[in-house]
């Protein structure tokens, strides 16, 4: 069997050399596409959804998320996602690659950016605390999507400026909201982790190995972790397994039994321990139910 979602790639007919786009979400629910938006698909490049009018569902990586007129979805590069189709719903997707952030960031301003999509560290629902916020960030939205069909020499830039301007009204909001994890000196090293976390976790579970691969104890690495992500290695490690166990079984034709033995569990029934302790449920339930 081959895969069940669709891997989404960036594309702009209209200007294809920009690494931005806006779509208006109303517009995208009647367009016929490549793929399905209504199931699950993959996301090869980063997304703000901004609802401006209406109420409904989202879901990302699994999970519904309600959503209400100023609510904003943030939805990271290689994260899965899906519509439910709304006839009431109105509001923006801004949709960029990474070029278009760092071509005009400076390092450090770029990699924070990308901080407020990344998923081990932020949740990605924001809401606005109040009226003026809604209406100030509804402002930046449309003067976006008036130059951006300018399309003279200037709108690209002007965008990009406005853009970051959004990335930073959100990370105002979420640092009221107290869920936005603050530049601290241990992010470095746990990037790092996060990176090694995700080449490896399907075979390798255990803090020692990515202690050793980081050339620190397992003490300083759990301290690391905590700082930053206010967890254990152990847990965090578990976390993105379990995500990963969870793309592979909606996203290919393999049998749990295969899914474990890529796990390393020799015994499929420990996989479904395992994966029963850290969801809930087991993973053919899962399965059924997406």
């Amino acid at each position: 069997m081959s895969n069940q979602f669709a891997e989404v790639s960036f594309t702009n007919q209209q200007n294809p050399n920009s690494f931005f786009d806006i779509v208006k979400v109303e517009d995208l629910m009647k367009k016929e596409l490549d793929h399905d938006i209504g199931e699950n698909h993959m996301v090869k490049f980063y997304i703000i959804f901004f609802v401006y009018k209406g109420n409904g569902t989202h879901c990302i990586d699994f999970v519904d998320y309600k959503y209400e007129q100023g609510t904003v979805f943030l939805i990271g590069k290689g994260q899965i996602h899906k519509f439910f189709r709304n006839k009431d719903v109105r509001g923006y997707l801004l949709i960029f690659t990474e070029e278009f952030i760092i071509s005009h960031l400076n390092q450090l301003e770029a990699s924070k950016t990308m901080q407020l999509f990344n998923d081990s560290l932020t949740f990605p629902k924001i809401g606005f605390n109040d009226k003026s916020e809604f209406s100030d960030f509804t402002v930046l939205v449309k003067h976006m999507e008036m130059e951006y069909n300018i399309r003279d020499d200037f709108s690209i830039g002007i965008t990009r400026s406005v853009l970051h301007i959004v990335i930073t009204k959100l990370f105002r909001i979420k640092g009221k909201n107290s869920s936005l994890i603050m530049v601290r000196k241990y992010m470095p090293q746990f990037f790092e982790f996060q990176n090694l976390v995700e080449a490896n976790c399907l075979e390798i579970r255990k803090v020692g190995f990515y202690a050793k691969k980081l050339n620190v104890s397992t003490k300083t690495l759990n301290n690391i972790v905590s700082e930053v992500a206010h967890t254990s290695a152990k847990v965090f490690i578990d976390e993105r397994a379990i995500m990963q166990a969870k793309r592979l079984l909606i996203s290919t034709g393999l049998s749990v039994k295969e899914i474990a033995y890529k796990f390393g569990f020799g015994n499929p029934s420990n996989f479904i321990k395992y994966f029963r302790k850290n969801t809930g449920t087991s993973p053919q339930t899962f399965r059924s139910e997406h």
